[in-house]
Parts: structure tokens; C-alpha cells; sequence
């Protein structure tokens, strides 16, 4: 027997990991200090402290498991307590068809298994969503591109646009105010002429 081996026995069990090992271990402390004060000829304060331990899952490892089924079969055999009142003892693991028992490590890579299929379907989702929000930027670029009023992307040539616009009116409006000019001084030369 190693030493790795050696760290994962506990109350007789050997276990899986070195955590569940210790935890074991833990359960183990908790039954010597419930048995320190417990007083077997009270077999009312018995059940009560057996179903404070069922309901608040004290116990979860096999070590607390064997000691809650001794604490069951006393009151079971005791003439005062009501075998309806004893609760069941619930189990954490899940079993396979024939009985056998899911080992921990089956159902940690089950457990693997779900979250990477949870990870592949949020990670589809996330370049989806990333796909639309790229598309969505094209589109405001080529919106802001195209638009007659100025913003950062198309400022330059719509004011140089505007300016040309303005220079081009002013230009036209100069040559009519000059041909009116050469209008109106054609007409005094011939008023001038004729007085």
C-alpha cells in the first residue's frame, strides 16, 4: 500500500481522493463528539438528534452513512419510538441499472461532460452574437460613409463638399452682380451720351 494510498483511507473506507478522505475524517470527529454526549437511555433525545443530522445533511461520506443506519436500527428496536417517525436515510449517489453504484469518478466526468457541452453551446452563442455585432459596425460605417451630414468618418469631404457648393454660388452670384454692374454702366454711357 502506498503513501498516496494511505491518505485516502478513513473509518476503514478507502476513498477516491485524498478530500473525500479528509472529509471522512471530519464526519468521523463529529460521530466521536455526538457519542461523548450521547445517552442511550433517552431514546427520545436519540431520534431527535438523529433527525437534526438526516435533515441538515450532516453526514455524507460512508463513514457518517454506517453511523446514521446504527442510530436507525437502535430507535427502530426501541418499544417507545413510532417506526414512522424514524426518517430514511438519504444518499447522495446515484445508481446504475443492476444496482451498481456510480463510482465518483464517473460521475465526475459525467459532470465534465455536461459542462463542456454547456461551454460548446455558450461558446457558439458568444461568435454568433460577436458575427452580428461586427456586422452591425460594417453597416453603421457604410451609413456614416454615405451621409450628407458631417460626422468623424465622412467630415472631411462633406465640408469640402459644402465649401464648394458655397464657392460655386458665389462665384455665380459675383458674375451676375458684375454683368448687372456692366449693365448699369452700359446704360448711364448711354444716358450720358444722350443728355
Amino acid at each position: 500500500m502506498g503513501n498516496s494510498e494511505e491518505k485516502r483511507i478513513a473509518g476503514g473506507f478507502l476513498f477516491l481522493t485524498e478530500k473525500e478522505a479528509k472529509l471522512a475524517e471530519v464526519e468521523r470527529k463529529k460521530i466521536a463528539y455526538l457519542e461523548s454526549k450521547i445517552d442511550y437511555s433517552k431514546p427520545d433525545d436519540i431520534l431527535y438528534i438523529y433527525d437534526k443530522t438526516v435533515k441538515e445533511n450532516v453526514f455524507s461520506t460512508p463513514v457518517g452513512m454506517v453511523y446514521l443506519k446504527q442510530l436507525q436500527e437502535f430507535l427502530l428496536n426501541q418499544s417507545g419510538i413510532d417506526p414512522a417517525s424514524v426518517a430514511a436515510i438519504p444518499l447522495n449517489n446515484t445508481y446504475q441499472e443492476y444496482g451498481k453504484a456510480q463510482s465518483a469518478k464517473e460521475r465526475m466526468q459525467e459532470k465534465h461532460e455536461k459542462e463542456m457541452g454547456t461551454k460548446k453551446s455558450q461558446l457558439a452563442v458568444s461568435v454568433v452574437l460577436n458575427m452580428l455585432l461586427v456586422i452591425a459596425m460594417i453597416a453603421m460605417f457604410v451609413i456614416s460613409l454615405n451621409s450628407d451630414s458631417p460626422n468623424i468618418i465622412n467630415y472631411k469631404r462633406v465640408i469640402t463638399d459644402q465649401y464648394a457648393t458655397w464657392e460655386q454660388e458665389l462665384t455665380e452670384r459675383e458674375q451676375a452682380i458684375r454683368e448687372r454692374e456692366r449693365e448699369l454702366m452700359t446704360e448711364e454711357e448711354t444716358a450720358a451720351d444722350g443728355s
